[in-house]
């Protein structure tokens, strides 16, 4: 079922009594790259997707977004579904989201899973190369700097191997609003430093990262998995950043395990 809740598009499973889990997704993407893992597991859970601000179906307003009004976004999700508990799963910026969600309020979780992400926030040289985005996106419109910037979060042999699907979720990111998307750049570059935080986390945590990440590469989510207690970590093979999409078996088989035993 789809609704909106503060201007967000949010899609649900049919059970809101099972387990809920909410899906987050990554830039500059949309719920949908979770369809995988929510066709497994629609029937056993209550699962939460949502576009976030600016992207996909949810409101573009004028732009101006924060890594914590989009925190803020997510508990109001929370709010409104009178969810129990939530299982919390992101990927790259949805992970960005995820872990400031768990800093701010961490016990009204149950669990979390880390794709593809880190808890660093950008440094110098990352943050001129976002604001180099946001020039491109205004120069030469979004189509470049999209093929680009989607082109780099797969495994370089994805685009051939998987055409479909690669073509399929690059089509999805070119229909963006322009404002949405550097307003999600933005947001990003906004957002302050958790790994201080990572040691304290007590919640069941799954950690997943592409063999072939060139954004948050396994030695980088290594590290991650490490400074959180008890955490379970594993790289998918045949995977760049987008490990949902890229090898949906492995990590729909992962994430299951991991709910089966924890949950």
């Amino acid at each position: 079922m789809k609704q909106s809740i503060n201007g967000l598009s949010v899609n649900t499973s049919d059970n809101s009594k099972n387990q809920p889990i909410i899906f987050v997704h990554g830039f500059p993407y949309d719920h949908s790259m979770w369809e995988n893992q929510i066709e497994l597991l629609k029937d056993e859970y209550f699962c939460v997707a949502y576009d976030v601000r600016g992207l996909g179906e949810s409101s573009v307003g004028d732009g101006q977004y924060t890594m914590e009004a989009f925190v803020d976004d997510l508990f109001s999700i929370i709010k409104e579904l009178k969810l129990n508990k939530p299982i919390l799963c992101g990927l790259s910026m949805g992970g960005y989201i995820a872990l400031r969600a768990v800093e701010r309020e961490q016990f009204i979780f149950a669990g979390l899973i880390l794709c593809d992400t880190k808890s660093e926030a950008d440094d110098d040289v990352a943050k001129l190369k976002r604001a180099a985005g946001i020039n491109q996106i205004n120069s030469g419109g979004l189509i470049k700097f999209i093929d680009a910037f989607v082109t780099n979060c797969f495994a370089p042999e994805t685009p051939k191997e998987d055409e479909k699907m690669f073509l399929t979720t690059l089509f999805k990111a070119h229909k963006h609003d322009p404002i949405g998307v550097k307003g999600a750049i933005i947001a990003i570059m906004s957002r302050t430093n958790t790994t201080s935080f990572l040691s304290k986390i007590k919640l069941p945590t799954l950690v997943l990262c592409g063999s072939f990440d060139a954004l948050t590469p396994p030695v980088v989510m290594r590290h991650l998995a490490e400074k959180i207690s008890g955490s379970e970590f594993a790289i998918i093979p045949r995977s760049g950043h987008m490990t949902p999409l890229e090898n949906p078996d492995s990590v729909n088989d992962l994430i299951l395990g991991f709910l089966k035993r924890k949950f």
